[in-house]
């Protein structure tokens, strides 16, 4: 609540009305008494200024944003903190951030409805965010939050990147991706090592910018699911799709654009942004890029570039308030720096729609005083308790709630404003073009130029020949580029000028589809995704088959018979196979040990290795595998055991043999003899009397074993002759 008297921040900064809050702070129109300029500032919530966390992550967002000053990232002019007394009547510091007062609507608000922006001003955006982006990883700056609700467009179609946030510099890079373990940035966005928790740098930056583009060419990411962990998920385990595959008009060099930017491995990817956006500006300077069949928001009808795109966006928003819609609820009149994901809106509930299919840019805005003032010719409004400032909206990291109802009586006011007087130049145009004769003189014939038509589907053709005045005539027609139910091409072709009171028709040839068809690649696809891309190429599918693929998790397509690639006629059925999950584990005993280990890794399969020592089979053998022969899960670990050379040996017990036998036994054993001899009464001659080691004690393979062998009894002396 605001008193009569303006808050001073700082001695500079009067604090005017609430413009907005979200998750951590709160914005107000704000004045600087010593520049005499407008601002917009941004101050930590209350009860959130105890948290030090909180502190932290407002301070990083101004440190990483001050230090940034380029057209494309909205500014930071000054931070401080203001000693406010708290319920408990302690003094505590509440940080605050003056930023750039900046006017316009982010991308998001473009792409509600799932409407792609027409490619070249798809391109337009993306190229401002990658300068941006150049400047920031320059300055050692990494963003980690880049999607559509932190660009913003404005009125001239400068795009600007917003919400510092959560960004982090380069050096400190050895930091992960989580806090509290729990995954920063918006997962539709998100790069696979941010998914994962790993460290990041600018190569993670543009893969997000990637997902942008997708978004800008398709109207929709390229990952979408029912949690952010299965979104985070397809980041790291699932290939892109092709922007083509849901905007036919996608030409081939932004699909592979794109398709390298989303890269898994960073080092696939763009090394910079600027290399990202020379590609993007290579693409655009051969023609290659079409503009789009339909006229959605930013297309040329409304200008070129990202200038058409922000207008258009405008003039949607007024269309919005003319059927009961709140013109900031359509137009998204937004405010610097979004929120991220994860972020409740004040006052929004806990329910809703799944935020994550897909993001409908959950940032929702409180319009500025005047924000249309300048968009469409309305009144400026300055607000209550600061000098009237100029048209715009505000900076901040969270969702907007709107705080004043009369804004919106305001900008409805100047909406019909500019719809009516545009509506008088209309007509008068059509008065004057109906009649510029005089007199009895004859009227020269109003020619209509034959629209371009290639690509767009058939009831868009129709549509468009007939606003014209002129009388679509189909026919049918194979062809191998354009898919069928769209337009290949016109007689008399596109540009030419007809009169449509004379010569009215217009032949507009439908595709039927080629006919020959070429078997897609449907490898790694989700069942679903494999059955609607072969039904999508005019395939029919036959059977399903359970196939054992090491590489393919379980309900994938790994194969079609006829395979991809091979070339067919239209609705030739195909067959299916899906992985079940498992492999065929082979019979590995009695083969090498190298030999087991190259099939077990090749079947994705975790090698335990064991030796075991045995004269039964020679070294290196294996010899026993757990488990057996069969199927089992991929990834299943699988114990084999070797054979190895024994390196000792149990002494055979040679006593009571002959001395030959003996021998003969200790050197089968590994084991080296030494023979003493010595009489005995008991043992006869020639035989083993004891040994050394004794028999049964394990030894060193190579040891000597003693052996004494009896010689027999002593002979008996003669006795000496008698004297």
């Amino acid at each position: 609540m605001m008193s009569d008297e303006p808050q001073l921040l700082a001695g500079r900064y009067e604090v005017g009305d609430l413009i907005g809050r979200g998750g951590m702070a709160e914005v107000h129109i704000g004045y600087d008494t010593r520049l005499g300029r407008n601002v917009a500032i941004k101050i930590l919530r209350a009860d959130l200024a105890r948290d030090p966390s909180f502190q932290t992550r407002f301070r990083r967002e101004a440190q990483a944003a001050a230090g940034l000053n380029h057209p494309s990232i909205v500014a930071v002019y000054d931070t401080g903190e203001d000693h406010r007394r708290n319920e408990n009547g302690a003094v505590q510091a509440v940080p605050f951030i003056v930023m750039e007062y900046v006017e316009g609507h982010t991308v998001r608000d473009i792409l509600k409805g799932d409407v792609a922006a027409p490619i070249e001003e798809a391109v337009e955006i993306t190229q401002g965010v990658l300068a941006g982006l150049d400047y920031a990883h320059h300055a050692g700056l990494v963003h980690r939050d880049i999607k559509p609700a932190n660009v913003m467009l404005t009125p001239t179609g400068a795009v600007k990147v917003m919400d510092f946030g959560i960004a982090r510099a380069l050096a400190d890079i050895g930091q992960t991706m989580t806090q509290t373990q729990a995954v920063v940035g918006t997962a539709q966005y998100l790069s696979p090592e941010q998914a994962r928790g790993e460290n990041v740098d600018a190569r993670s930056d543009l893969y997000s910018t990637g997902c942008l583009l997708f978004e800008l060419l398709t109207g929709r990411p390229p990952f979408m699911g029912d949690s952010p962990v299965s979104v985070a998920y397809q980041h790291v385990r699932e290939e892109a799709p092709r922007p083509s595959q849901f905007a036919s008009d996608v030409p081939p060099e932004l699909d592979a654009i794109v398709g390298k930017a989303l890269q898994k491995d960073r080092n696939a990817r763009y090394s910079s942004a600027l290399e990202f956006s020379a590609d993007l500006q290579h693409a655009m300077d051969d023609g290659t890029a079409p503009t789009t069949g339909t006229t959605p928001v930013g297309s040329a009808a409304w200008g070129g570039g990202a200038a058409g795109v922000a207008a258009a966006a405008g003039v949607a928003a007024g269309a919005a308030a003319q059927d009961g819609v709140s013109a900031q609820q359509s137009a998204g009149q937004q405010t610097v720096g979004q929120q991220s994901a994860g972020e409740q809106p004040v006052g929004s509930g806990a329910g809703g729609s799944n935020p994550y299919a897909p993001d409908t840019g959950a940032t929702a805005v409180m319009p500025a005083a005047s924000a249309w003032g300048s968009v469409m010719g309305g009144p400026p409004g300055p607000p209550p308790s600061v000098r009237p400032p100029s048209t715009g909206t505000i900076g901040t990291d969270d969702d907007m709630v709107e705080e004043d109802p009369r804004r919106r009586l305001l900008i409805q006011i100047g909406i019909a404003a500019a719809a009516l007087i545009g509506l008088i130049l209309v007509v008068i145009a059509l008065f004057s073009l109906f009649n510029s004769g005089t007199g009895d003189e004859e009227p020269d014939p109003t020619l209509v130029t034959v629209p371009i038509l290639e690509g767009v589907e058939k009831s868009v053709a129709e549509t468009r020949l007939i606003a014209i005045g002129l009388t679509p005539i189909f026919e049918e027609e194979m062809s191998a580029d354009v898919v069928a139910g769209r337009v290949i091409r016109t007689d008399p072709p596109a540009g030419e000028q007809v009169d449509p009171l004379t010569n009215p028709e217009v032949t507009v040839f439908i595709s039927t589809g080629p006919d020959e068809i070429t078997v897609p690649e449907v490898r790694g696809l989700a069942r679903e995704d494999a059955i609607t891309e072969l039904e999508n190429a005019g395939l029919v599918i036959s059977t399903f088959e359970t196939d054992h693929d090491p590489d393919i998790q379980a309900d994938r397509a790994t194969k079609t018979e006829p395979a991809a690639g091979q070339v067919v006629a239209p609705d030739t059925e195909v067959v299916l196979y899906i992985s079940d999950g498992k492999v065929e584990l082979p019979e590995l005993r009695n083969g090498t040990e190298s030999e087991a280990q190259q099939i077990l890794v090749a079947l994705g399969l975790i090698v335990n290795l064991q030796d075991v020592e045995t004269t039964g089979a020679n070294p290196g053998t294996v010899v026993e595998q757990d488990p057996l022969p069969g199927l089992v899960n991929q990834g299943t670990t699988v114990t084999i055991k070797v054979a190895k050379a024994p390196t000792t040996v149990e002494v055979p017990n040679v006593v009571g043999k002959t001395q030959a036998e003996a021998q003969t036994a200790l050197s089968n054993a590994g084991l080296n003899v030494n023979v003493s001899q010595e009489p005995s009464l008991t043992v006869p001659s020639g035989k083993v009397i004891s040994q050394n080691p004794s028999g049964g004690i394990k030894v060193a393979i190579g040891t000597t074993v003693t052996i004494t062998v009896s010689t027999g009894p002593l002979p008996t002396p003669t006795p000496p002759p008698a004297p």
